[in-house]
């Protein structure tokens, strides 16, 4: 022993629980930053997901989302109502649609990132210290890894 008192040990479900409340707080204010539709959680999902993955047919996303093909339905007529994607037949099977974002849509997405980041760097730039900047590089990699464990 070197006299000094044993560092207490981490309360990581304490930590946890506190990251869950940050973290849902600041994705609350991100979302507040676009002009966006007001989307649904599951319409979104959807976008983010023919963005990410490229275009599917309606089976496939519901298969992916997790929900039945009837809920699809009602997601899909959603979206293409609002504009933001749009169908055209299958090239290996006429019978199946196709789903791709629209124009619309990836403008979208481009001017609600733009204007996320925008108030995110303003933020960071007006609230935080430099040093608190530099420890938050080191945050963003940690978080990083903890969305991309199993």
């Amino acid at each position: 022993m070197n006299g000094q008192p044993a560092a207490p040990e981490p309360d990581t479900a304490a930590l946890a629980g506190e990251l869950r409340v940050a973290l849902a707080q600041l994705l609350r204010r991100l979302r507040e930053q676009t002009d966006g539709a007001d989307l649904t959680r599951s319409q979104s999902s959807v976008l983010l997901r023919i963005e990410r993955d490229g275009p599917a047919t309606a089976t496939a996303l519901a298969r992916a989302e997790g929900v039945r093909p009837q809920s699809m339905a009602k997601i899909v007529g959603a979206l293409e109502s609002a504009g933001l994607i749009s169908g055209s037949p299958d090239p290996k099977d006429g019978r199946k649609t196709v789903l791709s974002l629209t124009e619309a849509a990836r403008e979208e997405f481009r001017t609600g990132r733009l204007a996320k980041e925008d108030w995110l760097t303003r933020a960071i730039e007006t609230t935080l210290t430099a040093e608190e900047i530099s420890g938050l590089g080191s945050t963003a990699d940690l978080l990083r890894r903890l969305a991309q464990s199993p």
